[in-house]
């Protein structure tokens, strides 16, 4: 089990929610949603970390939108942490960025596309902090043991894995559920990212996605017993500056998540 503030994660408690819109695209948008979402979760009981970029760093093209900058982007952050007292979690790309979030974010994450940087991974396990690492598109579920021994070998033993879907040919993704399973083995929480998941990656210049899988994906995942749950949400995904093809719109986040409720008590026999 690891706990983030008043939130614990793993020994088969109650899934955690992990959300947020992609990218702070500007302070209305980021505290809209943390607002709503904590909302949402205080009413269902859901414990929840809020999730959102200062900044994406891995576009597909030079055209797309990267952010508003990282000092403002990071100060939004900071204040929706306080006004909503929530832990927070959000990426780092290179070990110089570490040092600009670490005392704002309570969980780095290291993308998947960096999973096996092994500076990257050192530097962040030497924080203390929790480190969310999600594997690799290119990735056997087997090989994110390696990635843990980086961080272990710091002596940082708070480590979540993250499921967010397979290369399948090109421009396509695929979840085997039994990743899920295999990464559970490492002894560590695993969290499943439902949003990023669906993606069509580098089509036509820019990443799209198949949002109506975004549901279906979150119950199976639920259904194999996850830990925790990581959900892009936006107020309006259609005219998102990233990821507009591949986020939940807000309004849709509730019903879901109760449904995600119940099929989490019914495979860990919770009451």
């Amino acid at each position: 089990m690891i706990e983030i503030q008043n939130v614990k994660i793993g020994s088969n408690l109650p899934f955690v929610l992990i959300a947020g819109p992609c990218v702070v695209e500007n302070e209305k948008i980021t505290f809209t949603t943390a607002e709503e979402i904590k909302i949402i979760t205080s009413k269902l009981g859901i414990p929840f970390i809020f999730k959102s970029s200062y900044k994406k760093a891995n576009r597909t093209s030079l055209k797309s939108f990267q952010g508003i900058g990282d000092s403002e982007a990071i100060k939004i952050l900071g204040d929706v942490k306080r006004t909503f007292d929530v832990p927070l979690l959000t990426d780092v790309h290179s070990n110089e960025e570490i040092a600009m979030v670490v005392e704002v974010a309570d969980v780095l994450q290291i993308p998947a596309f960096l999973c096996r940087q092994t500076e990257l991974l050192l530097a962040a396990g030497q924080t203390g902090r929790v480190v969310n690492v999600k594997k690799g598109q290119f990735l056997a579920p087997e090989d994110m043991k390696h990635a843990i021994e980086k961080i272990e070998s710091t002596g940082n033993k708070k480590i979540l894995l993250t499921e967010r879907g397979s290369t399948f040919g090109y421009n396509n993704l695929v979840v085997d559920m039994r990743s899920l399973v295999i990464m559970k083995e490492f002894g560590y929480p695993i969290v499943m990212d439902a949003t990023h998941s669906v993606q069509l990656p580098g089509s036509g210049g820019k990443t799209s996605g198949q949002p109506k899988f975004i549901k279906p994906l979150a119950k199976a995942a639920a259904a194999v017993g996850i830990d925790a749950l990581f959900l892009e949400v936006h107020p309006d995904p259609k005219n998102a500056l990233s990821d507009s093809e591949s986020q939940l719109p807000l309004s849709e986040l509730e019903k879901l998540l109760i449904e995600i409720q119940q099929i989490d008590s019914l495979i860990k026999n919770l009451k």
